[in-house]
């Protein structure tokens, strides 16, 4: 009978030690779920506080690569000087133009300029000079308050006093020039210096350059 006894009282033991692991196992996977559920809550919420992705905002580097438009007659100023580097002569030899931006948005210049002498009236009563053009033709952005350039070279005077031309031509005098760019209007203007003094009415004119020139 104690025998007996002693196997039921071990094999209680064995069944509460049972029932007691599984307990354990249970509370253990229910942590375990709670804590994956734990770690996964804020990413949720951080994602809906971030919200949806949006697309990249254009750069200003990009709105400043845009195409522009041709600049309008008012949005330019045209001043001339005496070009430095100019054939040997005792008349104008060359001049260069400078085209300013003087409105408050980009616009774009292109092309070869067009010249006339005239006096200092109206730039209607002038005298078209015959172009020749050098270079080649490309869109040149101007920002507000830039510039762009062009050169004009004219046939030299020769000699002294009223000089002469090589051709058996007279030399031709205007106070001014009238400069005029496809699609930018024409404009009037003088040298700070002297008048413009050229043979055989014409002219050798580069494409509008972003680079000043000489």
């Amino acid at each position: 009978m104690q025998y007996r006894n002693g196997i039921r009282t071990t094999m209680m033991v064995l069944a509460a030690a049972s029932t007691a692991l599984l307990a354990t196992a249970c509370q253990s996977g229910d942590d375990a779920g709670a804590t994956k559920a734990s770690s996964t809550r804020p990413e949720s919420s951080a994602s809906a506080a971030n919200g949806p992705s949006l697309p990249p905002v254009a750069s200003e580097s990009a709105e400043s690569d845009s195409p522009a438009k041709a600049c309008a007659a008012d949005a330019l100023k045209v001043t001339l000087r005496q070009a430095t580097q100019r054939s040997a002569g005792t008349g104008t030899g060359a001049v260069v133009v400078r085209f300013t931006n003087v409105s408050d948005k980009p616009c774009e210049l292109k092309g070869h300029p067009t010249v006339a002498g005239a006096a200092n009236g109206s730039p209607q009563h002038n005298s078209p000079l015959k172009t020749l053009t050098f270079g080649t033709a490309t869109a040149v952005r101007v920002a507000p308050g830039g510039s762009a350039w062009a050169k004009l070279n004219f046939v030299q005077v020769q000699g002294e006093a009223d000089g002469y031309c090589a051709s058996g031509s007279d030399p031709v005098t205007y106070p001014t020039l009238v400069i005029g760019l496809p699609g930018s209007g024409s404009h009037q203007a003088a040298l700070d210096d002297g008048e413009i003094a050229e043979c055989d009415n014409q002219v050798t004119v580069t494409a509008v350059s972003k680079s000043e020139l000489s």
